[in-house]
């Protein structure tokens, strides 16, 4: 029986690339670097400051002055985090909805909680969301069972009865792993060359408002097979 939903959070519940990309554009200016193509930023969100930093500057993080490189990247995300993020589409409604319907919703993210409790606040989401683990508050990050597993301990639900919803094969493993049903978020940050009909999730959604239906139906048809 559906009872809960989880979200990864940049790239499924939060539009968060505007702010890496006008950071990234910025540290470009100043280092005379040509700025580059925001999609490729946009396929690397999921693979943290590394990733986005390395594709940025053609750098790689054993590189002479990376490591001053991302410190200055994530001193200006933490004093600009919220500046062009928003919700995606769809989100804001979808969230009534489970509200109203009392229905649990969190977060699960591989983002450090330094970064995701204030963002979340930003959001004004703090008091909604049900629980938020980063990777930082558990021993083991997605793609391990782990941290939703420790989810849904904390929303007080069977994960059997959850749905994880996430826009990288990570979120899939992990819903997998821990035993929840998996969405895969397909308007999210997938990264180049990677196919999600490949990561097996439940159900894939093009966008947010999708997830409603599929919701309504999933919770229907498990209450007439009680």
């Amino acid at each position: 029986m559906l009872t809960s939903v989880l979200f990864d959070l940049d790239g499924t519940l939060l539009d968060t690339v505007d702010d890496f990309m006008a950071i990234i554009d910025a540290m470009l200016r100043e280092h005379d670097r040509p700025l580059i193509d925001p999609k490729l930023v946009r396929s690397q969100v999921s693979d943290g400051s590394v990733g986005m930093l390395c594709s940025a500057f053609g750098m790689r993080p054993q590189d002479e002055g990376f490591d001053a490189l991302r410190e200055d990247f994530l001193r200006r995300y933490t004093e600009q985090l919220a500046t062009h993020t928003q919700p995606f589409p769809g989100i804001p409604e979808l969230l009534d909805w489970l509200d109203a319907e009392g229905l649990p919703w969190g977060v699960v993210t591989n983002k450090m909680s330094r970064f995701s409790i204030p963002l979340i606040a930003a959001m004004g989401l703090s008091e909604r969301c049900g629980t938020l683990i980063c990777p930082d508050q558990v021993s083991q990050a997605k793609p391990h069972a782990e941290p939703v597993l420790k989810a849904c301990a904390e929303l007080g639900v069977e994960p059997s009865g959850c749905v994880f919803v996430g826009d990288h094969l990570r979120d899939i493993q992990s819903g997998h792993a821990a035993g929840t049903a998996t969405v895969a978020a397909l308007y999210g940050y997938i990264p180049a060359g990677d196919d999600p009909a490949n990561w097996h999730a439940t159900h894939s959604i093009k966008n947010a408002a999708a997830l409603r239906p599929w919701l309504e139906t999933r919770r229907a048809t498990e209450t007439t097979h009680v």
